[in-house]
């Protein structure tokens, strides 16, 4: 009987057991998972602490019963710590200090990534908290009923920080989002997220932008967030949103290569370059199709894929993982933000000749009522004409999701700007239009050659 060992329980480890056991019932799988939460919706935090989701049982994929059903070994609150490649061995403490070796056949890394920890001062402060995994939002649950706060800072105007400024805005707390960069959501160009600023300023978030944070304080109950600038700001509550690192310690106890951003290094079947062992999700390089080359890009929806793809080719398939287009979206209050492929600068450092146009335009005929307006960057290469990226923002109730996802799924067959206008695309007067936006953005750029 061929041994499974998979370590992490997030996407890509619970994508790549139940792959296993979809192609072959006798193999024996075994997950070993750090917390006792495995194939939990991550993403779903913000929506549980902001109280729109009530019960966190919910956000499990599939229950502990669920996984076990289909043949799959949880080994719950298990840490592995080290491997042996040369004999296949993996070395695992459990939380109660127990500890032992695991044998494999074949390994599967799934460690996902780490919150990264700025050089600030006063992190380990009582009221500070990051944003990661289950234990976490657990963490700021309890803080949230026990202390009752009204005013709390989030430092980072990313995707955990402006969600997160959304959940406590819900609950009814001041919030103060501090953002190194110039803008908040530096995933998109500025003129895109001067709409999202708008859009918490207009619901009472104070937005602080360009201003780097150099130590938290506490006076009782007070935490102080001091800024490079000398500007202070008090709270009861400091949220730390800088972003996400892949967790590569496991591998790097067996002198797994890394790669693209400090990530475990594969090929497109996942493989890492020591036999028998392979990796994927938010530790892992990813290919960018249209760059060609790997970055360091952790999404849950790559995680599933990759996850799958790696669990086949355990069993011996040649599966491969197609690549990303870095295709993403986040609700911010009311409003929606989202991207694909490359904006105009990514692209020229890539060597493309990029064109960039901006349409504002309604997101279904406006004589029904309820039309919301809807920004559109669309960028493609001047020289060829092929289609290179989409930004979006508009209402949530403006299907910003479907608009970024006709642009992906353009992007993924390589198909021009101009090809965008002969999609047969659906319309009716509450919905859209006979052109849809996006189309109408592909009419703008093409009359700009």
């Amino acid at each position: 009987m061929k041994k499974m060992l998979i370590v992490g329980g997030s996407d890509a480890g619970i994508s790549a057991a139940l792959r296993i056991k979809e192609l072959d019932l006798q193999a024996k799988v075994s997950v070993v998972v750090a917390d006792a939460f495995p194939n939990f919706s991550i993403c779903g935090l913000p929506f549980y602490l902001s109280g729109e989701v009530p019960d966190w049982r919910t956000l499990a994929h599939r229950s502990v019963e669920e996984i076990e059903q289909h043949g799959i070994d949880l080994l719950l609150e298990h840490r592995a710590l080290a491997i042996d490649s040369e004999v296949k061995q993996m070395h695992v403490r459990s939380d109660d200090g127990t500890t032992c070796q695991l044998e494999y056949d074949k390994l599967l890394i799934a460690t996902g990534a780490e919150s990264v920890e700025p050089p600030i001062g006063g992190l380990e402060n009582p009221g500070v908290f990051f944003l990661r995994w289950m234990d976490d939002s657990f963490a700021v649950k309890k803080f949230l009923d026990r202390e009752n706060p009204n005013k709390a800072v989030i430092i980072g105007g990313g995707y955990i920080g402006l969600e997160m400024a959304d959940a406590l805005t819900h609950k009814g707390i001041t919030v103060t989002l501090l953002e190194f960069a110039p803008e908040v959501l530096t995933t998109l160009d500025p003129e895109l997220g001067a709409f999202i600023r708008a859009e918490l300023q207009s619901k009472g978030v104070r937005v602080v932008t360009g201003q780097a944070v150099q130590h938290i304080s506490r006076n009782e109950n007070i935490l102080t967030v001091h800024t490079a600038s000398g500007e202070t700001v008090t709270a009861d509550m400091v949220l730390v949103a800088a972003g996400a690192k892949p967790s590569t310690q496991l591998a790097r106890s067996a002198d797994i290569g890394l790669g693209a951003g400090n990530a475990i290094q594969v090929d497109s079947h996942m493989a890492t370059q020591t036999t028998d062992i392979w990796a994927a999700g938010d530790c892992v390089q990813t290919w960018h199709r249209i760059l060609e080359r790997h970055v360091y890009m952790p999404l849950g929806t790559t995680a599933h894929k990759q996850g799958r793809v790696a669990g086949e080719n355990m069993l011996g398939g040649s599966c491969e993982f197609k690549g990303s287009l870095g295709t993403q979206v986040v609700k911010v209050l009311d409003q929606v933000a989202a991207r694909t492929g490359l904006r105009e600068h990514e692209a020229s450092e890539a060597g493309f000749d990029p064109l960039t146009v901006m349409q504002t335009t309604w997101d279904h005929k406006v004589y029904y009522p309820g039309a919301k307006e809807m920004h559109i960057r669309l960028t493609g290469d001047r020289s060829t004409g092929r289609l290179l990226g989409a930004q979006l923002v508009g209402h949530r109730e403006s299907e910003v999701s479907k608009r970024v996802d006709i642009v992906a799924t353009a992007l993924y067959h390589g198909m021009a700007v101009k090809e965008l206008c002969d999609l047969d695309l659906s319309y009716t007067p509450p919905l859209s239009s006979p052109w849809d936006p996006i189309q109408m953005s592909a009419m703008l750029w093409c009359s700009k050659l």
